[in-house]
């Protein structure tokens, strides 16, 4: 995200206006509805997510236990329990 000074994009009476309300603070307006992404769709991140979901449940699969789990990949065991779990309904409803 970045900054833009409301004046260089807004007409005068606007900008009055918001002064109203805002005066000098910073003010974050959201995206529309239809212009919204999804978290990660500009990155790689939710695929790299998916694939190391899927390895730890994998490795759950092969008998590694939690405690190794949680070492392994620096997450919390309630972390763990919730992503075996729902790879576990993921696998099972297809």
């Amino acid at each position: 995200m970045s900054y833009k000074k409301a004046s260089n994009l807004l007409p005068a009476e606007l900008v009055e206006l918001i002064q109203e309300y805002v005066d000098g603070e910073y003010i974050y307006i959201p995206r529309r509805e239809d212009n919204k992404k999804r978290w990660g769709s500009s990155t790689a991140i939710r695929r790299e997510l998916d694939v190391r979901n899927s390895t730890i449940y994998n490795d759950y699969l092969s008998g590694t236990d939690m405690a190794t789990l949680v070492e392994r990949y620096y997450l919390s065991s309630k972390s763990i329990q919730r992503i075996v779990l729902k790879e576990k309904r993921k696998r099972t409803n297809c």
